[in-house]
């Protein structure tokens, strides 16, 4: 029979691993490095390499039977029961720009469904940990979404309305209208900021496992929503597109405005 992990008990693990992160974070934040470009053009820099490669070894040296999913590099035993997924910088365009709104993401799956996540933010020293049947908690104080009754009250967020494309900017219009106020940028710092309260909803699309796995915990944990965009819970291979809310009453407008 295999051993059961409890993922609460893997919190300390995995909040060393944001900080081996962070570290390199650091080492690089407004400084000068080489920017390469992946095949559909997104940027890459030798920070996402460091730290994957750097998360990758101290998760082999004290899980060798987990699996790993990482964005810089090919997965490592990925049909294990157990997978650590890896974003070394999500929004690395804003860690290329200075902008102290990106951060990693570490998240570990049972299956393909995640039950612990982080978002890690060094600059600001700023850390959301989710993990399952727990309160999420914010730089370790209890946190949780606000209530929003209704669209029409509701702060909306989105990284860019540049990844939306055809039928989809035609349903996140639908959203995007019938919200008060609506901003753009973050990536997952967004998401943070919606389990902390001050973000109403997030509507995405065209995102990966590295980038979503991390965020359901989290989101959770807060007593938020957090699925695809046919309300479905998010697991590991769910079709990258996202909404999270912080109250239900919400969540299920967006949802139906979506599928109009």
């Amino acid at each position: 029979m295999k051993k059961q992990v409890k993922p609460e008990s893997l919190i300390p693990f995995a909040e060393q691993l944001a900080t081996i992160s962070g570290e390199i974070v650091r080492k690089y934040y407004r400084k000068s490095f080489t920017v390469e470009h992946k095949t559909d053009s997104t940027p890459v820099t030798l920070a996402d390499k460091e730290i994957e490669q750097n998360i990758r070894a101290y998760i082999h040296n004290m899980y060798p039977e987990h699996g790993i999913i990482g964005e810089e590099f090919e997965p490592t035993n990925p049909d294990a029961e157990y997978k650590w997924i890896i974003d070394p910088i999500d929004g690395t365009k804003a860690f290329m720009m200075g902008k102290p709104i990106f951060g990693t993401l570490l998240s570990l799956v049972q299956g393909s469904t995640p039950i612990l996540g982080i978002i890690d933010q060094p600059i600001l020293g700023e850390r959301w940990t989710g993990v399952q049947g727990f309160a999420t908690n914010f730089n370790y104080d209890p946190i949780r979404t606000r209530l929003c009754s209704d669209i029409s009250l509701a702060m909306l967020s989105t990284t860019s309305p540049n990844m939306f494309k055809d039928m989809d900017f035609e349903s996140f219009e639908r959203v995007r209208r019938k919200v008060r106020y609506t901003g753009y940028g973050g990536d997952c710092y967004a998401y943070g900021l919606l389990a902390s309260g001050f973000v109403d909803i997030i509507v995405e699309t065209d995102l990966k496992p590295h980038d979503f796995c991390a965020l359901a915990p989290i989101i959770r944990g807060a007593h938020g929503y957090f699925t695809d965009w046919q309300g479905n819970p998010i697991n590991l291979h769910s079709d990258g597109r996202v909404v999270a809310c912080g109250d239900k009453r919400v969540h299920e407008q967006v949802l139906e405005l979506l599928n109009a």
